[in-house]
């Protein structure tokens, strides 16, 4: 015997027929995963478990944020400091 899903599979004519009583189960703490032509696409979850959104970030944190997945940073930020050195217009930062 094969235990049980941990969530309800709806397609999405399904959940539209019985809207109100998905929104209750939902209420009541289970998952309900719609499909759409035979694929998940979404999950309705109780909100108190989905998590709080956070908004977004704006300005340097934002950029913070940006640049935290550029890989390449390390050696870009090492090449801009070595053609400054080389630079003639003006002198070198102390970099310590």
């Amino acid at each position: 015997m094969t235990d049980p899903p941990e969530h309800l599979i709806l397609s999405v004519a399904d959940v539209k027929r019985r809207f109100s009583e998905v929104i209750g189960r939902v209420e009541r703490g289970e998952r309900i995963v719609v499909s759409r032509r035979g694929k998940p696409v979404l999950a309705l979850v109780p909100a108190d478990s989905a998590g709080a959104s956070r908004p977004a970030p704006v300005g340097l944190a934002a950029m913070a944020g940006a640049l935290g997945d550029w890989h390449a940073l390390p050696r870009v930020v090492t090449e801009i400091y070595a053609a400054r050195r080389r630079a003639r217009d003006r002198a070198a930062p102390d970099l310590g």
